[in-house]
Formats: structure tokens, C-alpha cells, sequence
């Protein structure tokens, strides 16, 4: 008799099933990990070099594929943490150190949207800008999957004195790498498919409310008052359940008081230079890790 046909493969669900829901928040403990794209080594030469120094991550920048070569898409990376962390201070670190010639730099804070009774109730700082619902998170996919497919975009602009959207968005266009900064940005599962790299940075409690009370108070035309209100009663709470637990999603975490010398596995070190590039993984005084993430070297970068 003719042998019985294999089974066929039972097809996959729908793109975006079950997505629509807050279900696509936050995922479970237990969920998978993308494996880290980065290593360092000692031994194969770096592809990346400029006139004074070279970039090392096992030979190649991590956007570069087995070959040598650009993919088609962008590399994206994503970086989280507590409101006032440093996380656009550490992302110009690494633009600074990646040394190459369009990074595109994308925070999250445009994205905002709030309705004019959402506006009123900001304006007496009852209203808690560190929920996921304060963020328009359908239009920030679709933009972030755009600028990985390297197409251009419309990026709306928030104003922080007003708790509006500018009537004019900004023209924003492709690059090889693409760098999104946020406190949510670990917060949904559609972003995170988005994200090749995820960096958390973790700053003392203590130290995030003086620069944001510095912030808010200079920048934002804010009140003392009114900006302990609004940490006590939203941030410090949002933090504790969105934020933090977000971390253990990270490929990389910065220390409490380090900045990102090496934060994306990269050392720039002079060309003339004979030091060996900073390693992740371990605690500035050399601690061995044993969390699934990579927790980067003391740096003074």
C-alpha cells in the first residue's frame, strides 16, 4: 500500500491575535528571550574602525549580519527605566560611542495623548502620566515599524506646559540604527517584537525624584508642591508595578550610579589603545552574574 502522507503543520494564528486587549501588556515571567546579539571578543577584527578609534562586538556592529553586511532593517534599540533615570543621557553616550553616521533617537514622551478633560485634570497634577493608557501606543508601533523597515515618518511633539499635541509633527527618516527611550518601552508585547536589543537603566529612587524635581521645576514650568504630589501618588506606584518588573526583559542592565561605556556589549576604544575592550557581565567589582541579563562594567564614560 502507498505510505500514509505526513500531517500537515497545523497553521499559524492570525498576526495580532489577542493583541487588542491590555493582555498584550507586560509579558508573563516565564516568556521567552530573544538571545542577546552582542559578544565581545579578542580575537577577530573589528569591521567598524574610524580614525581614532574602533568599535568591537565580536568583529562587527550588531546590526551587521554573519557577512559582514547591512541588513535590510534597521537595528533597533530599546531603552527603559524610572522617569528620570538618564535614559536620553545614556542613549547619546551610545550614539556617541557607536560612532556611526544616522542614528535616529526616539522617546516615547511624544507619544502621549490626552483628551481635554485628561489635560485639565494634568494641569493639577492629578492625572498619572506613567500608565500605559497615557501612551498612544498603536500610533508608536506603527511608526517604529516603519522606521525599522527604514521608511519615513510623522512624529506628533508634546508639550509638557500645555499637555497637548503641536498642531505640526516633525519629519523623521530611516537609519541603520534606530535608539527608543521610554519608561514603557518593555510595557507591550508588540514593541518588544520590535526591539533587537533591550537596555534598562537602573537609578536610585532617591536620585531620580531630584532630577525630576529639577526638571519638572525648571523645564516645565512646574511647582515644587505639585510635583510631590505627582510622584507619590503616580510615578513611585507606577514605577513598582509597570516599570521595575519590566527590567527582567532586559539583554543589558546599567548599574545604579554607572553610565554606557559598554551598554550595548561595544567598547570605542583608541585605535592606539592596547586595553582590552570593557566586558558585560559583570559587577563593577567583578562579581560574576548569574541573572539571564548582562549587567555592564564600572565605566566613567
Amino acid at each position: 500500500p502507498p505510505p500514509t502522507p505526513p500531517t500537515p503543520p497545523t497553521p499559524p494564528p492570525p498576526l495580532g491575535s489577542g493583541d487588542d486587549s491590555l493582555d498584550r501588556l507586560l509579558p508573563p515571567a516565564g516568556a521567552a528571550r530573544r538571545r542577546s546579539a552582542t559578544s565581545m571578543s579578542k580575537t577577530e577584527p573589528p569591521l567598524l574602525r574610524t580614525g581614532t578609534r574602533t568599535i568591537y562586538t565580536a568583529g562587527r556592529p550588531p546590526w551587521y549580519d554573519e557577512h559582514g553586511t547591512q541588513p535590510t532593517q534597521a537595528f533597533v534599540i530599546g531603552l527603559s527605566g524610572g522617569s528620570a533615570s538618564g535614559k536620553t543621557t545614556v542613549a547619546n553616550k551610545i550614539i556617541e560611542a557607536l560612532d556611526v553616521p544616522w542614528v535616529v533617537l526616539l522617546s516615547m514622551d511624544e507619544f502621549r495623548v490626552l483628551s481635554p478633560e485628561e489635560q485639565v485634570l494634568a494641569a493639577s497634577n492629578d492625572y498619572n502620566f506613567d500608565h500605559p493608557a497615557a501612551f498612544d501606543f498603536e500610533l508608536l508601533v506603527a511608526t517604529l515599524r516603519k522606521l525599522k523597515q527604514g521608511k519615513s515618518v510623522k512624529i506628533p511633539v508634546y508639550d509638557f506646559t500645555t499637555h497637548s499635541r503641536h498642531k505640526d509633527w516633525k519629519n523623521v527618516y530611516g537609519a541603520s540604527v534606530i535608539i527608543f527611550e521610554g519608561i514603557m518601552s518593555f510595557a507591550d508585547k508588540q514593541l518588544l517584537q520590535l526591539l533587537d536589543m533591550k537596555i534598562f537603566v537602573d537609578t536610585d529612587s532617591d536620585i531620580r525624584l531630584v532630577r525630576r524635581l529639577r526638571r519638572d521645576i525648571t523645564e516645565r514650568g512646574r511647582d515644587i508642591e505639585g510635583v510631590i504630589k505627582q510622584y507619590n501618588k503616580f510615578v513611585k506606584p507606577a514605577f513598582d508595578q509597570y516599570i521595575e518588573p519590566a527590567m527582567r526583559l532586559a539583554d543589558i542592565v546599567v548599574p545604579r550610579g554607572e553610565t554606557a561605556k559598554g551598554a550595548l556589549g561595544l567598547s570605542a576604544a583608541d585605535s592606539s589603545s592596547t586595553s582590552d575592550p570593557v566586558c558585560a557581565g559583570e559587577y563593577p567589582a567583578g562579581q560574576r552574574l548569574t541573572h539571564h541579563h548582562q549587567v555592564l562594567a564600572s565605566s566613567t564614560f
